[in-house]
């Protein structure tokens, strides 16, 4: 039995890259796991990740849910537990790459990116809190960039995102009494097909790292099951950068 067998997850923009690494480690713990996909453009990626999860003898559910959209959010939090009863672990996942010039930023790309990278896990972590357990975990994945930024087009990717960092720390004194761990794991340059390990720009991207490399979605993953497993339970208000040295 796995160290979240029994357990209910949900994991937000989970249908490709780190999203469905997360899914697939969480579910090979034992979890049953609910995700979100943006849009029908999507849903194959969405069907074989459920068909995957069902391999494994867990249970899966793929919801489509703009992440930008406030009530589909929520609807998403209400449909994990209408199918699985219960919600033990949230992760809020969902995410776009908004890359240029801060003076080419247009109002509603900082709408959209704020909405999604801020608004959204508020939203979730609000609708979660009605059934998320003593022992529950609430996982944020944001970015190295909140700490060191190596170069020039990120403003609004780093700004938004960053907000996870406070929303990680404030919720963790909010939500202590009700022994809920809240932590934001921090990837660098991940091999995506959102950031290429092989696309434009990806070898200076790599010069950075004091490894030299790329992360893969499941070395992500790894750092989201560390929170959500029993090595996570004392861990709370904790940002973990796993990033291959580029911060270092």
């Amino acid at each position: 039995m796995g160290a979240l067998s029994g357990k209910a997850a949900l994991v937000t923009g989970g249908s490709r890259g780190i999203g469905a690494a997360i899914v697939r480690r969480l579910a090979r713990e034992g979890a049953d796991v609910a995700f979100t996909y943006v849009s029908a453009s999507s849903e194959p990626k969405a069907k074989a990740l459920v068909a995957e999860v069902e391999a494994l003898g867990r249970r899966a559910v793929a919801v489509e849910a703009d992440a930008a959209l406030a009530a589909a959010v929520a609807g998403s939090v209400a449909r994990t537990v209408a199918e699985f009863g219960r919600l033990d672990v949230l992760v809020n996942n969902a995410g776009i790459f908004p890359y240029g010039p801060v003076e080419d930023v247009t109002i509603e790309e900082l709408e959209r990116a704020l909405a999604i990278h801020a608004k959204a896990p508020f939203v979730a972590v609000q609708a979660a809190l009605e059934h998320l357990p003593r022992g529950g975990r609430i996982v944020n994945i944001g970015t190295n960039l909140a700490d060191h930024v190596p170069r020039p087009g990120m403003v609004l990717y780093t700004m938004t995102k960053s907000a996870l960092t406070g929303l990680t720390r404030a919720l963790a004194r909010d939500l202590g009494p009700r022994g809920i761990t809240v932590n934001v794991v921090q990837p660098g340059p991940t091999d995506t097909d959102m950031n290429p390990a092989e696309g434009p720009g990806a070898d200076e991207l790599r010069g950075y790292a004091a490894l030299g490399s790329y992360l893969s979605a499941d070395d992500v993953a790894e750092a989201v099951a560390y929170f959500a497993g029993p090595g996570g339970r004392l861990v709370t208000g904790t940002a973990l950068t796993v990033d291959a040295g580029t911060n270092a």
